[in-house]
C-alpha cells in the first residue's frame, strides 16, 4: 500500500539515478514531502527509441476507456498480482511500464491510540524506484491526461510490522527490463516482488503528514513515539 510519498533534493538526480531527460519538466520543480494522489508528479518513461524521459503525470490511473475520470481516485494502487488480467491494468501492463522516483513514502502503523506515520526510505539514501503503470485518457474537450499507478506486492519482514502490503521498489538493474516494451512478460512477472529487508530503513514521523496541506521537512523527521526509538 502506498498513500503518501516525498521526493526531494536535486532534480539532476533523476538524470543521474535513471537515466532520464529532466529538459521537459517544469525549471521550478521544488520539493515534495507529502505527494498524494491527484497530484502531477515526475515518472519516468521510456520512448520507443529507448531514450528515458521524465514527465509530470497525475497519480490516479484513469483507463482510456473511462468515461469519465472520478475512477481515478480508486486507482493509486494496483495489486502486482492481478496486473494482467484486470481491465483496468492490463493494456498499461504489456506496454506502458513506467517508474516513479522517490525519496521515501509513507506507511501508516495501528497503534492503541490511533494510526501512526512511518517514513521509509532507502538505507543508502539513494532514490527509490517504484514499479508503476502510466495509461493516456482523451478528455471529453479532446485534451489528453495521463496518469499513473503505483504497482504493489506482499510486504517483506521489514515492512510487514506495519502494513501486508508494500510497493514494488525496482533494483537499478531491474529499470531497463521492466521499462522496455519488449521484455518478456515472464521476467516483467519476476520483477514484482518485495525488495530486500536491509534495503530499506523507517521510523516514526509526525502525524502533520497525514493532512495533504501539509508540507516541509519537517513531515520526515524522526519522531519518538512514546519512547521509541527509531526503527532500522
Amino acid at each position: 500500500m502506498c498513500g503518501r510519498y516525498a521526493l526531494y533534493g536535486p532534480t539532476s538526480r533523476l538524470r543521474d539515478q535513471f537515466g532520464a531527460s529532466i529538459d521537459e519538466l517544469p525549471p521550478d520543480l521544488g520539493p515534495r514531502y507529502n505527494a498524494a494522489p491527484m497530484q502531477m508528479l515526475p515518472v519516468i518513461c521510456q520512448r520507443p527509441t529507448g531514450e528515458r524521459v521524465a514527465h509530470l503525470l497525475r497519480w490516479g490511473l484513469i483507463p482510456s476507456w473511462s468515461k469519465d475520470e472520478s475512477i481515478a481516485a480508486k486507482l493509486i494502487n494496483a495489486r502486482g498480482e492481478t496486473l494482467a488480467e484486470k481491465p483496468s491494468f492490463r493494456s498499461a501492463y504489456k506496454a506502458r511500464r513506467c517508474i516513479v522516483p522517490a525519496s521515501g513514502f509513507y506507511e501508516w502503523k495501528a497503534l492503541p491510540d490511533g494510526k501512526h506515520p512511518y517514513y521509509i526510505k532507502a538505507a543508502n539514501d539513494a532514490l527509490i524506484g517504484f514499479a508503476a503503470l502510466w495509461e493516456r485518457w482523451t478528455k471529453p474537450d479532446g485534451g489528453a491526461l495521463d496518469t499513473f499507478v503505483l504497482i504493489t506486492t506482499e510486504a517483506n519482514d521489514a515492512m510487514r510490522q506495519l502494513h501486508e502490503r508494500m510497493p514494488v521498489i525496482l533494483q537499478p538493474a531491474d529499470y531497463e527490463p521492466w521499462l522496455a516494451k519488449g521484455t518478456a512478460p515472464e521476467l516483467v512477472r519476476q520483477l514484482i516482488v518485495p525488495c530486500p529487508n536491509d534495503g530499506l530503513i523507517m521510523y516514526p514521523v509526525s502525524r502533520a503528514v497525514s493532512n495533504v496541506r501539509n508540507e516541509g521537512a519537517e513531515l520526515i523527521t524522526p519522531e519518538n513515539t512514546r519512547g521509541r526509538r527509531p526503527e532500522q
